[in-house]
């Protein structure tokens, strides 16, 4: 077996063995590798937070269509949709570290120095739609990299606990990104706020170059030849459909699950000044609140990373359920205040999905064959997610924010009948899993 790339030669089996049980006893925050991570998403997360709210209020300023707004979500959704089964085999076939690294090259350059490149009069909406399209190519591939690779720094036991702490880089990024790029709007323009990205994805990338990745196989150990792109396609669709069925049912949760939220953090800025009457920087304000509730659930799942599946199910139907009611009542709060907690509910419980699923997803598929398994998660999800922001974006434009506004608290409602369903299933796979 070749050495980690930068080990020292004279590492022992029980040098490495007493590392991992430091590891594990430690804190992950504590631990050099996944702290490196944890601070370089930070900050790029801060950065995805103020440009989040740019992009939208930008093209919302220009075309004053909801619709045309929503065409920002469905252009980071496509590429996930399309790509995803084929990113999940490179991300089985090449390290991770190189793909991640890449990816956030890739993306300050797009929606950090190109925006700042570009004369006033030349950054039209359709040149955004571009720069977006190619950025959620990027970020289709860093998104199912990140995840595989927790298992390569993190022990297994930690899988939801990591991935929680890691959403938590989102929810701080929701908390201070779009007030911080509310306020930069209003003195300076969307333009210039886009720029601050550049810096953010840099920084990241800078970040992973000092994490020491495990050495896992990039490939499944039990072929001899290298498969074709077809073979590993079928490989992972079979694993995921016949071989661990539960992956099916969860994938299905999951669609619903983002048919609703992907609407919701697409449409936002819309409902907020139709509904509200909010300028941007109420509007990220708001935002904030939705980010804070995120980052509690973020904590609180430290907690439950020992839990078995059925229970971990069981907190996603009460999640579902207080976002799906939180955000129904929305319609009926027009202070900003009351707004702003109702919105903070709705965020405790949009944070409990994704961490839970992903944990699930790297305790249960081989470590050959968790980046296909992600891609075919993926698709499924973002399939919806496109489905989602379509409809919900017509739906606002012909009937109103209100009604769209009650229709994706009836789908979060879904979900949680759905993932009631799962929960019963869940029996069997802890079973099959011991």
């Amino acid at each position: 077996m070749q050495g980690r790339p930068g080990s020292l030669a004279c590492s022992t089996p029980s040098a490495e063995n007493a590392e991992g049980r430091s590891i594990a006893t430690r804190p992950l925050l504590l631990t050099r590798d996944f702290g490196l991570v944890w601070w370089g998403q930070l900050i790029s997360q801060i950065g995805d937070g103020v440009s989040r709210l740019a992009l939208l209020w930008f093209v919302y300023a220009v075309t004053g269509s909801p619709l045309k707004t929503s065409v920002i979500g469905l252009l980071q959704t496509i590429p996930p949709i399309v790509l995803g089964p084929i990113i999940g085999v490179y991300v089985d076939r090449f390290p991770k570290k190189v793909l991640l690294i890449t990816s956030d090259v890739l993306r300050a350059v797009l929606l950090g120095l190109i925006p700042c490149l570009i004369p006033v009069e030349s950054f039209t909406v359709s040149v955004l739609f571009v720069l977006v399209f190619l950025h959620a190519i990027s970020t289709a591939v860093f998104g199912p990299a990140m995840t595989a690779a927790i298992p390569e720094f993190v022990p297994k036991k930690k899988f939801t606990a990591a991935n929680a702490l890691l959403q938590g880089t989102t929810s701080l990024g929701i908390i201070f990104g779009p007030a911080l790029s509310g306020l930069g709007i209003a003195a300076y323009g969307s333009q210039e706020v886009l720029c601050i990205n550049a810096a953010t994805y840099l920084i990241s990338a800078a970040c992973l170059m000092l994490v020491r990745f495990s050495t896992s196989a990039a490939s499944s150990p039990k072929e001899s030849s290298a498969p074709t792109m077809l073979q590993d396609l079928i490989e992972g669709f079979r694993y995921g459909v016949v071989t661990k069925p539960v992956l099916l049912l969860l994938t299905g949760t999951a669609a619903l699950y983002t048919f609703g939220t992907s609407a919701l953090t697409a449409l936002f800025p819309v409902f907020a000044r139709k509904m509200l009457g909010l300028g941007p920087v109420e509007v990220g304000y708001l935002w904030s609140a939705l980010g804070v509730g995120l980052l509690l659930t973020s904590i609180g799942l430290l907690w439950v990373t020992d839990w078995t599946v059925k229970d971990r199910m069981r907190l996603i139907i009460a999640a579902s359920v207080l976002s799906g009611l939180a955000l129904s009542s929305l319609i009926w709060t027009p202070d900003p205040y009351v707004a702003g907690l109702v919105m903070g509910l709705i965020g405790c419980g949009m944070g409990v999905f994704t961490p839970i699923a992903w944990g699930i997803i790297q305790e249960m598929a081989p470590s050959h064959m968790i980046g296909r398994v992600l891609g075919l998660y993926g698709t499924g999800a973002m399939t919806a997610a496109i489905g989602g922001i379509s409809a919900f974006g017509w739906i606002t434009e012909q009937h109103g924010s209100e009604t769209s506004v009650l229709g994706i608290g009836l789908m979060l409602l879904i979900t949680g009948l759905v993932a009631a369903r799962m929960s019963r299933a869940s029996d069997k796979f802890e079973g099959n899993h011991s």
